[in-house]
């Protein structure tokens, strides 16, 4: 019996070769066929910046890539003018507060930057870098942390450690970009639920259970604390419900939710009661603490794990002393200073709240970004942006198609502790001009609307 089986197995692998390479003799004769159609890569490449292309001529990146200078906060310049500024991540008024300016001034004259030398696995180590882990593990309530570089390459190389071939991803459709491209690293199989849809999630994670039990693989579902670009809380409630069901892992990004959410500032899984459920929670330093960096806590023998495998960490140098340092500082006054989260949620409710008595549509959201949606198209999202920052003295990001359907245009209002009611009252007056405008038929016009003159 095992003779036979043994010839069996070798006529098997015979097969398989033959089937290999008649696959590869007929992508050789399909590339033959069409090497005379063959063009050079980069003459595929085109420098057009979406819809928003035909207004490129504008000096100072106007549209894209614009110069925003002065001290961080509510009042910069744009284009030699003073503009009121709803575009910065800045929540808690952090990145100019007196004491994180010493701290990081301090450090800086007393390290530079290129201390610690190397990466952390080799020779880039410091007390200052285990002592932020030790201190951000504890205020979300882990077991442990590692600090990452930055965010957006630490969540591509988290994904990438936490999972092989074997293993299913589930994750939400509205997730970041970094989690996307994670995703899309991952060689097994990945499902998608539609944003919130704990419904339809269930039933994902019914075909991913299935799928784990034929490849001896686990399922990680990732999904984020607060979607930055709607407002939107993730619903970690649902999720770990169905952790009663399921057998699975939860990886969420708080990006936006860390310092801002929670009794304590320790994010959405602290304001949902469900921190602890949480089995990898991940959050920047780019948002609350106003600063570089990353970090993600867990249980200690799965951060060592990470310690090891987390290709973006292993193969960059550490992150800079005066970072760590600073970050410290930041931790130290987030924890130590609540009223800045109470000054946040005042401008958030009266920005909100204003918005809904005017009768603009905005999210439901109880988060700080506040999306304010448009009927419209892209040349009236040119027109209605630039009338704002010209003629009303108002810096907000608009976001349009593909990032939302082409007939909606969205301005994404970022408050901020630094923010004051006045800047609130100031921005709405100007918000329901730009609807008075929008509604006449003011923005169809081809000709840009802004006094100045470019």
């Amino acid at each position: 019996m095992y003779v036979a089986l043994f010839f069996f197995l070798i006529f098997a692998a015979i097969l398989a070769d033959i089937r290999a390479l008649n696959l590869m003799n007929e992508a050789d004769s399909l590339t033959t066929k069409k090497s005379n159609s063959m063009v050079d890569l980069f003459s595929k490449l085109r420098m057009e910046a979406g819809p928003l292309a035909k207004y490129s001529h504008l000096p100072d990146d106007y549209f894209f890539f614009p110069k925003l200078e002065g001290e961080i906060g509510p009042r910069m310049k744009f284009g030699g003018k003073t503009v009121l500024n709803w575009s910065l991540n800045n929540y808690l008024g952090l990145a100019n507060h007196p004491e994180v300016r010493k701290a990081d001034a301090d450090s800086t004259a007393q390290y530079g930057l290129a201390a610690p030398m190397g990466a952390r696995m080799m020779s880039g180590n410091s007390v200052h870098h285990i002592e932020l882990e030790k201190q951000l593990a504890a205020f979300v309530m882990k077991e442990d942390a590692m600090l990452l570089n930055y965010g957006y390459q630490g969540v591509l190389s988290i994904i990438d450690a936490l999972v092989d071939r074997k293993d299913v991803i589930v994750y939400d459709s509205e997730s970041h970009a970094c989690i996307i491209d994670g995703v899309r690293l991952h060689m097994g199989k990945r499902f998608v639920y539609p944003h919130n849809n704990m419904e339809n999630l269930e039933k994902q994670l019914q075909r991913a259970t299935k799928l784990a039990t034929e490849t001896g693989g686990g399922i990680l579902v990732i999904t984020e604390g607060v979607f930055g670009m709607s407002g939107n809380m993730g619903d970690l409630k649902g999720i770990v419900e169905l952790k009663k069901k399921y057998n699975f892992r939860l990886f969420v990004d708080d990006a936006h939710g860390f310092g801002t959410m929670g009794a304590t500032g320790a994010g959405v899984g602290e304001e949902q009661g469900v921190q602890h459920e949480i089995d990898l929670y991940f959050s920047t330093f780019a948002k609350s603490m106003a600063s570089i960096g990353a970090f993600v806590a867990g249980d200690k023998n799965i951060l060592k794990y990470l310690r090891y495998s987390v290709r973006s960490q292993i193969y960059a140098k550490s992150l800079p002393m005066p970072l760590v340092i600073g970050g410290l500082k930041r931790l130290e006054l987030v924890k130590r200073h609540p009223e800045m989260r109470a000054d946040l949620k005042k401008i958030m409710a009266a920005i909100k709240s204003g918005l809904k008595e005017r009768g603009f549509a905005i999210n439901e959201t109880q988060t700080p970004p506040t999306p304010v949606l448009f009927k419209g198209g892209v040349g009236e999202a040119a027109n209605m942006s630039m009338d704002l920052r010209e003629n009303y003295g108002i810096f907000c990001s608009v976001v349009i198609y593909p990032v939302v359907p082409k007939d909606v245009i969205m301005f994404r209002i970022i408050p901020t502790a630094a923010h004051t009611l006045a800047d609130v009252d100031e921005t709405l007056k100007a918000f329901s001009a730009l609807k008075t405008k929008l509604d006449s038929g003011f923005y169809k016009k081809e000709e840009l609307v802004a006094v100045t003159k470019f």
